[in-house]
């Protein structure tokens, strides 16, 4: 009989450490959120760059857009790397787990944008 309240001591003591974590804006969080947003914009920036626009003329205007691409996306994923490693818990336990996969995926994205635009704009330069 000793051996469930030992074991129900623990539990209850994560439980209670874990749902207090998961309320507010923590330190985590707001590195994984500021690395997507990061991330996000190099995905934006990377297709306005691919889009055919009026900007036919002169090509900096693209491949300003394109190296701009480039450099959010590698930030954002650089930043949700790092978020993601010194994340001590899964999800929904205050540190940005989530955030920071989606700078992940978002910075991969990104970064390929931003790449092919600036070869794209090599290419018609």
């Amino acid at each position: 009989m000793a051996v469930p309240s030992v074991l129900a001591v623990p539990a209850a003591a994560h439980i209670a450490v874990q749902s207090a974590a998961t309320t507010g804006l923590t330190s985590g969080r707001l590195v994984g959120t500021t690395a997507a947003v990061v991330a996000l914009a190099g995905v934006v920036i990377g297709a306005l760059a691919l889009a055919r626009s009026t900007d036919r003329p002169g090509i900096g205007k693209r491949r300003n857009r394109a190296l701009t691409a480039l450099a959010a996306g590698l930030v954002g994923l650089a930043m949700g790397v790092v978020n993601l490693a010194v994340a001590d818990g899964g999800p929904g336990t205050g540190n940005g787990v989530i955030a920071g996969v989606m700078a992940l995926a978002l910075g991969l994205i990104g970064t390929a944008l931003g790449g092919l635009a600036l070869t794209r704009a090599r290419r018609t330069g």
